[in-house]
């Protein structure tokens, strides 16, 4: 029997693959990296990778051939295209550590949360700003599908447009609104676009610290990321928050806070505000992501 060294590397790489995903989704570290909703379909890759692997181990030995001399072109069944037992060249070489580097990190580099770093790269207030700005100049007739678009977590699945307007109602109704992961998105959405509506009312939330050096002492975000697909198209949702502590917190602290709704202004858009009066400092969530998903228009 011939044993070919490349056909193993392969059939190794397609295991690691389908172990590393399985380890990733027992660990639960897979939500660090990919919304809920696509759960299935990464599992489903680890088990295609795996019925790949024993498809692969099928090409590692083969039965050894006698060697024939003859002449291609008189042969009508000489083949010419390579069955992957070729000579080693700098081309493979490249080919085998591109597939390797995700591997490598894969196995060996901790799952790394989104923190202030990431929101000063994306832009920051300005972002936030300009979200309002458009938002602004969007309202109108479309408001509906300009809602349909956006952020909605209710949990990892499509909502029906009746389930969002009884969320909504819900929101309008509380005097203590309290932004849990599950509702998150859908409160937020609805604050920021009618700030009026909801000044005066007792809020109480929970993230990360974010800093801008054009805030005031007492100033500060309370930030979450919110992700569509994948941690590739990570957007910052967040309050601007007031309160006399704001100045010994660190970027990056999680806390916990409750205060009332209030309307300031920031680079020249209107944003709702919170003025704390009582927080916390927490430890990072297990899962410190808000997930979006769409309201299902019948």
């Amino acid at each position: 029997m011939n044993f070919h060294i490349q056909q193993a590397v392969r059939a190794f790489i397609l295991l690691c693959f389908s172990v590393m995903l399985f380890k990733l989704h027992y660990t639960g570290e897979i939500l660090k990296f990919i919304n809920p909703k696509y759960e299935g379909l990464s599992q489903s890759a680890s088990v295609l990778f795996l019925i790949l692997f024993f498809i692969q181990i099928t090409r590692i030995w083969s039965a050894k051939r006698h060697s024939h001399h003859h002449n291609c072109d008189h042969d009508d069944h000489c083949c010419h295209h390579e069955h992957g037992d070729s000579q080693i060249n700098t081309k493979k070489v490249i080919a085998y550590v591109i597939i390797a580097f995700p591997l490598a990190t894969g196995f060996l580099l901790p799952a790394k949360v989104l923190d202030a770093s990431i929101v000063d790269k994306k832009g920051g207030m300005a972002v936030l700003t300009n979200q309002k700005k458009t938002k602004k100049e969007n309202i109108g007739d479309d408001q509906k599908d300009l809602t349909s678009q956006h952020s909605k977590v209710i949990d990892p699945k499509i909502i029906s447009e009746k389930e969002y307007e009884e969320i909504k109602q819900i929101l309008e109704q509380s005097h203590m609104i309290k932004m849990k992961d599950n509702v998150y998105s859908v409160y937020y959405e609805e604050i920021d676009n009618n700030p009026d509506k909801f000044k005066g009312r007792e809020i109480e939330l929970k993230g990360f610290v974010y800093k801008e050096d054009e805030f005031k002492q007492d100033q500060l975000v309370i930030a979450r990321f919110s992700i569509t697909h994948c941690v590739a198209d990570a957007g910052i949702i967040g309050f601007l928050s007031e309160f006399k502590d704001a100045s010994s917190l660190e970027e990056n602290t999680w806390i916990e806070a409750r205060g009332v709704l209030d309307i300031s202004t920031f680079n020249g858009a209107e944003l709702p505000i919170i003025k704390i009066t009582k927080w916390k400092e927490i430890k990072e969530p297990k899962q410190p992501y808000i997930y979006p998903i769409n309201v299902k228009i019948f």
